[in-house]
């Protein structure tokens, strides 16, 4: 037999899964076909022409071969470019340790499984609403708003970020709880435990992993966010970007870069520590055989 004949065959015998394979690959096509007419309708209504786009690529690989040229290296200021990245670093330990301590008892109210009685699910509604306002405001905008009200510098900063991550933590804090298995709470309850005991016990001991991990991560999200505050005038080592863009200093700019990406490496590994600690944990023997514990009494006369 052939091998059309072949396919022929196996065809007849597998309808169903090759009329699938059919149906996938018409969709397939109609979607790319769709994002095609998408990209060019977006250039022909936005008035981007090819040679504006060519013009930009071979721009942006003048900035790129810039960036990788460092002139007079050893005459920069690098006492004034680390002590921005400490400023940095300082407004999102502040700021992201403060926003959690918010975030966590607001989380909460806006759990459902927490405040599942009538009456409560207005408040819950309320602070789910709140939640959504707060992280639907972009921390740069956040920081524009604290700089005029407070002026420039760190305290801006550290405020644009409690505000955007309140809202930000609070909403993943809320579905960390709606998560945990409800039988402890439950078991709580049946043994007469308070409402505060069964929520500590109950709910935020089954979600502490995830509050942990997200807490972590955000704050490394946040070294890098923060950059953006100093363009607006709240602080810490975006000032230098800007200043240097200005002055198109690319070389500085990719420095800043690279240190900004080590400082995030090295907060990798530390909260990669901090959840095998804390998450992972450690095996802790509970029981041991007889035999092991015999043997480890007599262990003293065999040595004498």
């Amino acid at each position: 037999m052939s091998t059309t004949d072949s396919l022929a065959l196996c065809k007849r015998q597998h309808a169903t899964l090759f009329s699938a394979q059919r149906r996938y690959l018409r969709r397939l096509a109609l979607l790319t076909l769709a994002v095609t007419l998408y990209y060019l309708w977006f250039f022909h209504a936005f008035g981007i022409s090819w040679q504006q786009w060519i013009g930009g690529c071979q721009q942006l690989s003048r900035y790129f071969l810039r960036m990788f040229v460092w002139h007079e290296f050893a005459s920069w200021p690098f006492g004034y470019y680390f002590s921005q990245i400490g400023i940095t670093l300082g407004i999102v330990f502040a700021g992201t340790l403060t926003a959690s301590l918010i975030a966590l008892p607001l989380s909460f109210f806006a759990a459902r499984n927490v405040m599942h009685d009538k009456p409560l699910r207005g408040i819950a509604l309320l602070v789910r609403r709140l939640l959504d306002l707060l992280r639907g405001i972009d921390m740069a905008i956040w920081g524009l708003i604290f700089v005029r009200a407070v002026g420039m510098g760190p305290l801006a900063g550290v405020l644009a970020i409690i505000m955007q991550d309140v809202g930000l933590l609070g909403k993943l804090y809320s579905e960390g709880h709606e998560a945990v298995e409800r039988s402890p709470s439950r078991g709580l309850g049946a043994l007469g435990a308070t409402s505060l005991q069964k929520h500590r016990f109950g709910i935020f001991t089954q979600s502490f992993p995830t509050f942990l991990a997200l807490s972590l991560y955000q704050i490394e999200s946040n070294t890098r966010s923060a950059a953006v505050l100093g363009f607006v005038g709240a602080g810490g080592i975006g000032l230098v970007y800007a200043e240097n863009m200005r002055l198109w200093n690319w070389d500085v700019v990719m420095f800043i870069t690279l240190l900004l990406v080590a400082v995030v490496m090295i907060m990798d590994l530390l909260s990669a520590r901090l959840r095998q600690r804390y998450i992972t944990g450690k095996p802790i023997p509970l029981w041991q055989t007889p035999a092991a514990n015999s043997g480890e009494a007599r262990s003293p006369a065999a040595v004498d």
